[in-house]
């Protein structure tokens, strides 16, 4: 930030918003506080600038603000993002939460979706016409962090990752030109973009893909007691050897919920989750998914026909703003035993009940698609393991956070030494960038420089966060 900042002055404040649609708000300006929130509880950070932008031009024009004040940009999307890279201290945020807006376009099977846009907002639009974009699996994410991270969700299995089903993108680089990036325009931005995060513009605009889905699916809920757990965890591996690309689904460590939605008995009790869903007719589902409803004695079955958009909101109150959140992600090579004996005796550890722990196969098309092809590095790996650590109290961070962190550490023997930054807290610096990048990384940071040599978006380093 420049030694002399002029943004506590009012009228240079004024002057500067001037040709903005939107807002420019400063620690001084009613709003403030409410708008450098973000959906972690953990996160407090204080930006210089808030740019709420209204449209494309709003982005250029605060861009422009940026580069005049030597601020360091971080760009806000739905603002779910776990790591808080949407903001801060003493830069500026370009906020695109109200830029939100959705067109299908039917003809194409394509659906045009603005910077700020959450996936319920898609999902919403799409499934009108029995369409969907493969997102993720809490509808309040936004779209922009979780598809340049790569983005895990319900389709993945048959449909690849929501990076992968990108057609288009326009983003406003550093030097304030507005881009097409697409295969054949700007590809190099465009290959980054996928899976390389959000250190190389603001991207104002997607366009995906969409497949036909819903409007009714077949979901999988089983809820087997954590004591099971290794019996299930070695079904979940023998699955993998022979694994059906129409079934997404995650094996969950976590507690009932103290909600009216579980009988009274379960709540607050240590089980393993099996959810997901079919992806075909629902008429197919019930039978294809019957060996997973059927691995132990269940303490509770809510499998079920249900509207796509249900499914895909079904986890939206357990992750609500405002909570504590803490996590790790981690790949692993495989599943053996001990592996498994190391998880379930985590699980079973657990400082707060609200803490859910998703093991996430990664079979179908996401290992089919060559690395080299998009930015996201890893499409080897059977399994994604997430710990996703979340309480409400601050006086639990530090027991919450060192049981994360030993558990993370714990399941290293069995990991390649590569993490999916989307769902990751405490992991920057280039080496472990490159750790995980491999053999993209050169090339991430080939695009960086050209896009952004001056390091306007998070430094200079090619980095992977800053939307969401």
């Amino acid at each position: 930030m420049s030694a002399h900042p002029p943004f506590l002055d009012p009228d240079t404040l004024s002057e500067l918003a001037a040709p903005l649609r939107g807002e420019l708000l400063s620690p001084a300006t009613p709003g403030y506080d409410e708008a450098r929130k973000v959906w972690n509880g953990m996160i407090d950070r204080r930006p210089a600038l808030i740019a709420r932008c209204r449209g494309v031009a709003d982005v250029v024009d605060a861009l422009a603000i940026a580069r005049e004040h030597e601020l360091p940009v971080c760009v806000r999307g739905g603002g779910h993002n776990v790591a808080g890279s949407a903001v801060s201290d003493g830069g500026m945020t370009i906020d695109l939460s109200r830029m939100r807006g959705v067109r299908v376009d039917r003809a194409e099977s394509t659906v045009r979706v603005e910077g700020g846009a959450t996936w319920a907002d898609v999902d919403r639009e799409t499934q009108l016409f029995g369409l969907a974009a493969p997102g993720g699996v809490v509808s309040t994410t936004g779209v922009a962090g979780l598809t340049l991270g790569g983005g895990y969700g319900h389709l993945r299995s048959k449909y690849g990752l929501a990076s992968d089903n990108v057609r288009s993108m326009e983003v406003v680089t550093a030097d304030g030109q507005v881009r097409t990036a697409n295969a054949a325009q700007n590809p190099d931005l465009f290959w980054a973009l996928r899976g390389g995060g959000g250190h190389f513009g603001v991207v104002t605009s997607f366009e995906f893909e969409l497949k036909e889905v819903g409007p009714e699916v077949m979901g999988l809920g089983v809820i087997y007691p954590l004591e099971d757990a290794p019996d299930i965890l070695r079904e979940v591996r023998a699955f993998m050897d022979d694994p059906a690309e129409d079934i997404t689904f995650d094996a969950v460590g976590w507690s009932v919920p103290d909600v009216e939605a579980f009988p009274p008995e379960l709540r607050g009790r240590p089980i393993m989750l099996l959810g997901g869903m079919y992806v075909g007719s629902a008429e197919d589902g019930d039978e294809a998914l019957a060996p997973l409803r059927n691995l132990a004695e269940p303490l509770l079955d809510i499998s079920a026909r249900q509207p796509f958009v249900g499914l895909q909101s079904g986890f939206d109150p357990f992750f609500p703003e405002g909570l504590r959140y803490y996590w790790k992600s981690i790949y692993l090579d495989g599943l053996p035993d001990d592996a498994i004996d190391t998880m379930v005796d985590h699980m079973d550890r657990r400082p707060s009940p609200r803490t859910i722990i998703p093991l996430r196969p990664r079979n179908g098309v996401i290992n089919q698609i060559d690395a080299s092809v998009t930015a996201f590095p890893e499409r080897s790996s059977p399994f994604l393991l997430s710990i996703d650590s979340t309480w409400e109290d601050p006086a639990e961070d530090e027991v919450n956070i060192r049981w994360t962190q030993e558990f993370w550490e714990a399941m290293a023997p069995f990991a390649s030494n590569r993490m999916y930054f989307n769902f990751a807290m405490g992991e920057e610096g280039e080496d472990v960038l490159r750790a995980t990048f491999g053999d993209n990384y050169d090339r991430l940071a080939e695009v960086k420089s050209t896009y952004d040599p001056d390091g306007l978006f998070g430094g200079r380093s090619a980095g992977v966060a800053g939307a969401e």
